[in-house]
């Protein structure tokens, strides 16, 4: 087998060592070569371009959107779109984990590596908002401006964590948030739309992010083949939030429940609109302001070694 293994050398924790070990330990099953990034984006022109039946990426969520963006820009049979593996280097690493994998580098190309030389691969739906494929989540709102405030850290050399997450998730919410006026409406076929919403979030039937390697499930049994899930506050109150992120991590087989909250589960398309320019984000991936956003869930699109 040949494949291309795409290192980002700017993700949280990758190291060279991650690399080396990765062409050492499928020295044998794959015939490796090795591309460093060098500008957003680059992971997704360098998926596109692969030779070979395996893409491998060594870094964190955003170089694995843009990976598979890259992937699923290819022609749609098969033989034309390579198989993807994640190796864990970013903060988060939530697609990874959400397939099974470690967070741990070693121990997740040990791993790979068994199940290419089994050849037992997965294939899993994505989420498509607008023309940007994602593996995990998206969304608008104060979940988006958080992940813009922690990308503007991260370029003045904060190091990415859960904890800068936290704090940046509370200062959002007391000084830069509107918690006034709901911005949002959610529209879904056949249904009466769902107005005076502050944030949405949509889940690709996956973990909206992990907490200290614990999964916070917005929906229960999580298989990346059911759908779109919406979860959206009517209230933007630090009660309602703590609430429905306490849920969501110590109650495994229902969704959240509140006044102010909302959850909707298997959607094949929806329609998020704001009455104003709003922060909007793919996979923990800041992509600017808008002022609409169709989501469509593409089933069984990506063959991934997990």
């Amino acid at each position: 087998m040949r494949g291309l293994l795409i290192v980002n050398p700017q993700a949280t924790t990758t190291t060279g060592n991650s690399a080396d070990l990765a062409i050492r330990s499928l020295a044998g099953l794959v015939d490796l070569d090795v591309e460093h990034t060098r500008y957003r984006g680059h992971a997704r022109e360098l998926a596109a371009a692969a030779r070979g039946e395996l893409v491998i990426v060594v870094g964190g969520d955003g170089a694995v959107n843009e990976a598979v963006n890259g992937i699923m820009a290819r022609p749609p049979e098969s033989s034309q779109r390579p198989l993807l593996a994640v190796i864990p280097g970013g903060g988060g690493n939530v697609f990874a984990q959400a397939l099974g994998l470690a967070a741990d580098a070693s121990a997740a190309i040990a791993r790979i590596r068994e199940v290419i030389k089994e050849g037992q691969f997965r294939i899993v739906g994505l989420g498509l908002a607008g023309d940007r494929y994602f593996t995990f989540s998206a969304g608008l709102g104060m979940d988006a401006e958080v992940v813009r405030e922690v990308e503007r850290l991260r370029a003045s050399g904060h190091r990415e964590s859960p904890a800068l997450f936290l704090r940046t998730m509370v200062r959002q919410y007391w000084s830069g948030t509107d918690r006034r006026t709901p911005a949002l409406t959610l529209e879904r076929d056949g249904q009466p739309s769902t107005p005076d919403l502050f944030m949405t979030a949509i889940t690709n039937r996956s973990p909206w992010t992990y907490l200290h390697g614990r999964a916070m499930l917005p929906v229960p049994n999580p298989d990346f083949n059911s759908g779109l899930d919406v979860f959206a506050l009517r209230k933007v109150r630090a009660t309602t939030i703590v609430s429905a992120v306490g849920q969501m991590l110590l109650f495994r087989r229902r969704s959240p429940r509140g006044r102010h909250t909302l959850t909707v589960t298997g959607l094949e398309s929806l329609t998020i609109r704001s009455v104003r320019p709003i922060a909007f984000q793919v996979d923990g991936d800041y992509l600017g302001e808008t002022e609409a956003v169709k989501f469509q869930f593409v089933p069984h699109a990506l063959r991934v070694v997990a």
